[in-house]
């Protein structure tokens, strides 16, 4: 399914990285700006092509898809949180796996929203490209032309994180087939119009070669960095380090070890301190409390979605909202599952991820990694420094071998950021532990409640655990992805069904 633009969405609508003063709450199958301009006019002057990359944000953070939802789907998938309120506006049958094509809440309205993403990313790419003659002097400056090419790469990054997005659900993993199952329609032309609805599934690998593509462009033509400011541009928008950060995560998914050691290098120094040493200076953070304090902009961050009290997720898809406890200011959606990843003894007691981001309220347990309630404006994190350290760890454990000193540096530096008496050294990993089994647990302590959970599983081919009264979900089970969007095969003719 498709959503059409015949007019350009700007001006107050746009919800400006967060900074807009005014909110624009949008239908999730078929936005409608609240102020349109003409694409006559939408490309006349600087300051609107600006308005127009803003808006490309704001779609793509919705509160259905990467401003809130994606995240929480990518973790009660698994077996680490409860579901406490059987509510299916807030995913309960995404926890107990009894989605349909049907499910208007999750299937039908993340496809919806990303797909409305994909599309006005590809209408903002051919405005540009189709107004270039009036990027000269007096109306832009000199330098418009770099600045244009700019935009493109945040265009095709934000284009390429949603067709991988949408792949980590609605297709099977790459490592079914090595990418020959189907994926997705791979939709990259603007629609303006109620045509091209019929549209075949490009294969999986299909889908990653134009994700690929799209990051390699966005890296060639992205700016280093951006001048300080809040919310930080080098958090909240697209920079060459993201590019490279995503790619890393991209090809971890591929299975394609060494092509995560390359992009890697680029960001991350052979020893540590671990750090970015061109472009934007990441590194961990001393403490990971303050990653996910107010107003969540340290160097850790690669790339997050802003918001404010005048541009919220939207009812219901606040990530506050869903794990913190009603008494402090959440819902309570979710508590943490006493016998998932709290009963792993590699999750220690003293680990500041335990002690700093959980709660306990009344005999239950709560993630507070989103620790700010009503109106929710914490972020929702994409990418962080701590990932990538992780992604070449394992890339290098599962290229060089289990006694790689620098997979092991790399674990350690994320380990004992949190956790200072839990350093592994060679002597840790037997034959019943082997390092590359505790960079999977380390992942999934440190990035609870951040959606990286599920992308695990899928890329591993690994069953989804039970919980609960909820059974495990084995890779051929039909029930490991999800089903096609009924909405989708209503619309085009040519789609197959999971």
């Amino acid at each position: 399914m498709k959503t059409f633009k015949h007019k350009v969405t700007i001006g107050i609508c746009t919800a400006l990285l967060g900074l807009s003063a005014i909110s624009c709450k949008e239908e999730l199958l078929d936005p409608v700006p609240k102020t349109f301009l003409s694409d006559i006019v939408a490309f006349d002057t600087p300051a609107r092509i600006s308005l127009q990359v803003n808006s490309l944000y704001s779609y793509v953070k919705s509160g259905s898809f990467l401003g809130g939802r994606y995240q929480v789907y990518g973790d009660i998938r698994a077996n680490d949180f409860l579901n406490r309120t059987s509510n299916l506006v807030t995913g309960a049958a995404v926890w107990q796996h009894t989605l349909t094509e049907a499910s208007q809440n999750d299937v039908i309205s993340m496809w919806g929203a990303a797909y409305a993403a994909i599309n006005q990313v590809n209408v903002f790419l051919a405005g540009l490209d189709a107004n270039a003659s009036k990027f000269v002097a007096p109306t832009f400056p000199a330098t418009f032309a770099a600045t244009a090419n700019n935009y493109r790469g945040e265009a095709r990054l934000l284009r390429a994180l949603c067709y991988y997005s949408l792949l980590q659900y609605y297709a099977r993993p790459y490592a079914d087939g090595n990418g020959s199952k189907p994926g997705l329609p791979l939709r990259l032309q603007a629609e303006t119009g109620p045509n091209n609805n019929d549209l075949p599934r490009s294969t999986v690998a299909q889908v990653y070669d134009q994700i690929l593509e799209d990051l390699n462009y966005a890296e060639q033509n992205l700016p280093l960095t951006y001048a300080t400011a809040s919310p930080s541009p080098t958090v909240t928008r697209a920079h060459r380090n993201t590019a490279i950060a995503l790619k890393t995560r991209v090809y971890l998914s591929m299975g394609r070890y060494n092509d995560v050691i390359t992009e890697a290098d680029k960001i991350v120094t052979k020893t540590a301190p671990f750090t970015a040493t061109t472009g934007v200076a990441h590194a961990l953070n001393s403490s990971i409390a303050n990653v996910f304090a107010s107003p969540q902009e340290t160097s850790e961050s690669i790339l997050s979605f802003p918001f404010t009290a005048q541009d919220p997720p939207g009812t219901q898809n606040q990530l506050a909202y869903y794990f913190l406890p009603a008494s402090l200011g959440g819902n309570g959606e979710y508590s943490l599952n006493p016998t998932g990843i709290l009963a792993n003894t590699g999750f220690a007691a003293t680990d500041a991820r335990r002690t700093a981001l959980t709660a306990t309220s009344g005999t239950e347990t709560f993630l507070k990694k989103y620790p700010t309630g009503s109106p929710y404006t914490d972020k929702a994190p994409v990418i962080r420094y701590a990932e990538v350290l992780l992604n070449l760890a394992e890339a290098r454990a599962r290229t060089a071998g289990a006694t790689d000193a620098q997979a092991l540096a790399l674990l350690n530096a994320v380990r004992t950021r949190s956790n200072p008496a839990g350093a592994y050294t060679a002597a840790s990993f037997t034959s019943s532990f082997t390092i590359i089994d505790a960079i999977l647990l380390e992942r999934r302590i440190e990035f609870l409640g951040e959606g990286i959970r599920n992308q695990d599983l899928m890329r591993l081919l690994a069953p989804i655990p039970g919980k609960g009264s909820v059974g495990a979900v084995q890779p051929t089970d039909v029930l490991y992805i999800w089903p096609i969007p009924s909405s989708e095969l209503a619309t085009n003719r040519a789609m197959t069904r999971n």
